[in-house]
């Protein structure tokens, strides 16, 4: 997913460190706030902080820019560490919706948002780790 071009990464293309925390902090902040997302709010406990860096981290790298969350906490092993939490298929469209929700506002492309969104449920729906 990095290689967006041969001269520019996705995280350059989407506009760096700042467009990806403002992003990860929007989805948060969306979880915290909006109903519609309480089901996937009360599979992170008490604080968001601890998920919403990681995340940032996560994504840093995934998309091109640095390799945050591999410095810190070696290989991502996204599936093994999302075992601990029930995660259905009701989980897994509140994150995607959350996610979409923003990406449009913090004004990602909307081609991009499309193409972010086909890569997401991907992974997304490989995290399903309970039947519904």
């Amino acid at each position: 997913m990095a290689a967006m071009t041969e001269s520019r990464t996705l995280y350059e293309v989407i506009g760096g460190e700042a467009r990806v925390r403002d992003m990860v902090d929007r989805f948060y902040d969306l979880m915290e706030l909006e109903p519609q997302f309480a089901l996937l709010r009360a599979t992170h406990g008490t604080s968001l902080d601890n998920a919403r860096e990681r995340l940032f981290m996560f994504l840093s790298g995934w998309m091109g820019g640095p390799d945050l969350y591999v410095e810190a906490h070696g290989h991502p092993r996204l599936r093994m560490r999302h075992m601990p939490f029930a995660i259905g298929t009701k989980e897994r469209d509140q994150w995607l919706q959350a996610m979409a929700w923003a990406m449009e506002d913090v004004g990602v492309d909307e081609n991009l948002r499309l193409r972010l969104m086909e890569s997401f449920y991907q992974t997304a729906d490989w995290m399903r780790n309970k039947p519904d």
